[in-house]
């Protein structure tokens, strides 16, 4: 095949694709059930440690400080070191984190134990992120973040059935609790990965000996052709503090909020919502919650594919704010049947998970270099500072008027506010 052809640039595309994303998209699975499974542990641990729900929504937040103290140190060190010596280790250390979290006693070792998963998670999903950027130009990007981030509603979809499953018929056994073995069993597969990745990524075309001679030279030629049309137009922000000084970064930091808020609001939230006003039977709380995770994986797909193909960011994110706004109001509307309920759900999933999937496409177009790595974990950090707002905010708002009302017009509001900040984003050239 002629090394020049379409059909040669597609090819080899398609193997890059292969060889990275199902890999990196089972281990942010893994990173993501580790991250949110508090959700269903919440149903028992709850009541065995006698936390409110304000306590509960400030451990299943706190998660998100260590995040946002450690996100842009651990980016830098993950262009440093290479995505084969950060990612590995740091996975084999949150998944012995969140084995540890079957030992909590109190508050304050809920607490801690959040914390310090927050801080050894934080260089993953941005540190993934801008390995992307290693291999794709941008015209392919918002696809590939939208393959890799189809982990988090497929997450949902297979973590829920199986929490409920543990939950259910767990209890007890060897001694520990359900929500003790829940802990255990979904703490293992984070260890294992790690140590696969290790051997497994390399970090960048020049050093993938699964590539041919004339594969790497393309994907190289492609790279450097990207950064030759950001120089020329004067896009490209080579330095850390050139991320800071940029105004459309910190509109994009807001944009991220709202969608984050959105995210997590439906996670840590969500069974306790099937609970009230669906089923209070664990295992149908879990089959229940993979209805909105699996349309919306469906449904990220073939958005950020469109907004691809079209070139398009802007007004796609602005609907999907728009939509994730109409959902979380509809979903608690009063008197609404629990079926309907569960569609005005599936609608806020589908908006938010469209939402984050495709912005990453914008960061990613307007900055290079050290800029791109601080850039992506800046955004990234302040983004999911809302994953200690929201269930914080959640909890406090519950705890006070004993109804999920107020906080979900709260959650509404932020999409709204991601969808009609976004529209103040100059339009890159995607």
């Amino acid at each position: 095949m002629n090394v020049s052809s379409p059909e040669y640039e597609r090819a080899t595309y398609r193997k890059v694709t292969r060889r990275l994303i199902p890999f990196l998209f089972v281990c942010y699975i893994f990173a993501y059930v580790d991250r949110v499974n508090v959700g269903f542990a919440k149903l028992q641990m709850q009541r065995d440690l006698g936390m409110s729900d304000a306590v509960y929504g400030i451990g299943a937040g706190i998660f998100f400080l260590g995040y946002f103290i450690f996100e842009i140190p651990a980016n830098l060190l993950m262009q440093r070191l290479g995505a084969r010596l950060w990612l590995g280790p740091i996975m084999i250390l949150w998944g012995a984190v969140a084995v540890c979290t079957m030992f909590v006693g109190s508050a304050t070792s809920f607490y801690v134990l959040r914390f310090v998963l927050g801080i050894v998670e934080s260089g993953f999903f941005p540190g993934v992120i801008l390995y992307l950027t290693y291999w794709y130009p941008r015209q392919h990007r918002a696809r590939m973040v939208a393959a890799f981030m189809t982990a988090i509603p497929l997450s949902g979809v297979l973590a829920g059935p199986i929490s409920g499953a543990i939950l259910a018929f767990a209890s007890d056994a060897g001694g520990l609790r359900a929500w003790q073995w829940l802990f255990l069993i979904e703490g293992i597969p984070s260890i294992l990965a790690g140590a696969v990745t290790i051997f497994f990524l390399d970090d960048n075309p020049s050093k993938a000996k699964w590539l041919t001679s004339g594969e790497r030279g393309l994907l190289l030629d492609r790279l450097r052709e990207e950064e030759d049309a950001k120089k020329s137009d004067g896009q490209s922000r080579h330095r850390l503090i050139d991320a800071f000084k940029s105004g459309q970064v910190w509109l994009l930091c807001v944009v991220y909020f709202g969608f984050v808020l959105g995210n997590y609001g439906l996670w840590f939230w969500l069974p306790q919502m099937i609970k009230d006003t669906i089923t209070k039977n664990p295992w149908e709380i879990g089959l229940a919650s993979a209805i909105p995770w699996a349309t919306a994986a469906v449904a990220m797909v073939v958005f950020a594919h469109h907004s691809d193909v079209t070139g398009e960011r802007r007004w796609h994110l602005a609907l999907a704010g728009i939509l994730g706004c109409v959902g979380f109001a509809a979903c608690r509307l009063p008197g609404i049947p629990g079926a309907l309920g569960l569609a005005a759900i599936t609608c806020a999933a589908i908006a938010v998970m469209c939402g984050q999937s495709t912005f990453w496409a914008l960061p990613t177009s307007i900055l290079s270099g050290s800029a791109a790595a601080g850039g992506i974990a800046w955004i990234n950090s302040v983004g999911n500072l809302a994953g200690y707002v929201s269930p914080f905010v959640i909890g406090e708002i519950l705890d006070a008027t004993g109804s999920m009302t107020l906080a979900l017009l709260v959650v509404s509001a932020a999409c709204l506010m991601a969808g009609l900040v976004v529209l103040q984003v100059a339009k890159p050239r995607a």
